[in-house]
């Protein structure tokens, strides 16, 4: 990562997993994640988790996020969370366009520009998730992919609002299977990102942009990844459920 433009995030997804009951004790062995001040850590947790996450992290640097939003702000959406809601639940992030969101719900770009818009609304800062499959990586096709789904994800924002942006590349393939793009892969792809959006929006915006790496990153390969200058940090799946294993991802940033 390139530290003269850009801070290190490292965003933990606990996907559906952990429970309220649970959600005290993991969040307070977290803590010890918040001593890094380099880097801004995120816990990005269920939304019926949020009360009691941000609780225990109300004295801390650690902040705390969603994990997805409807694109409206209120209406009849049974079952649904807005971003408002998350926001005033006290979260500062908001996951869109996870590939399981994309992959198991249906979640189309189309989906994801409005969700994208809605967590700005809100006062959110979105983490939008881009990524090709296994197949359209064979087929030589993962960077107009990757640019269709970022040109989507900002299309209508405008220079104030594309500051309050994230990105994470998650190669679909590596999602929850243990395999990993090589540092030098998932840096080409994070370069690419930044160049699409430097067309958009100039060269100094898009250097400041965060792009963070998203495919099985653990305590082992993470120092690796981070090393790169264009990977500045990392959305953490399985990791992020073990303290330990997250502390030294944090830690690895510096």
């Amino acid at each position: 990562m390139d530290r003269r433009y850009r801070k290190a995030i490292i965003a933990a997804n606990w996907k559906m997993n952990i429970n309220p009951s649970e959600a005290k004790k993991l969040t307070t062995a977290m803590l010890k994640c918040s001593s890094a001040k380099d880097t801004s850590v995120v816990l990005c947790v269920p939304a019926i988790d949020l009360t009691i996450v941000k609780r225990v992290l109300r004295q801390s640097r650690i902040a705390v996020g969603g994990q997805n939003c409807h694109y409206e702000d209120t209406g009849a959406f049974t079952g649904e969370v807005s971003a408002q809601m998350l926001y005033d639940a006290g979260a500062k992030y908001v996951i869109i366009g996870h590939s399981e969101r994309r992959s198991m719900f249906g979640e189309t770009d189309e989906i994801v520009r409005k969700k994208v818009a809605a967590a700005i609304r809100a006062g959110l800062r979105p983490i939008i998730c881009v990524g090709e499959t296994e197949e359209q990586r064979e087929m030589g096709i993962t960077e107009e992919q990757i640019r269709i789904q970022v040109k989507s994800a900002v299309y209508g924002l405008d220079a104030d609002d594309f500051r309050k942006v994230v990105f994470a590349y998650e190669p679909v393939w590596a999602i929850g299977t243990g395999k990993t793009a090589t540092p030098e892969d998932a840096n080409e792809v994070c370069k690419a990102i930044r160049a699409c959006l430097r067309e958009k929006y100039g060269a100094r915006p898009s250097r400041g942009t965060s792009i963070l790496y998203g495919g099985s990153m653990n305590e082992e390969n993470a120092p690796a990844l981070l090393a790169m200058p264009h990977i500045d940090g990392g959305l953490i799946g399985g990791a992020s459920l073990k303290p330990e294993a997250f502390a030294a991802i944090v830690a690895a940033t510096k």
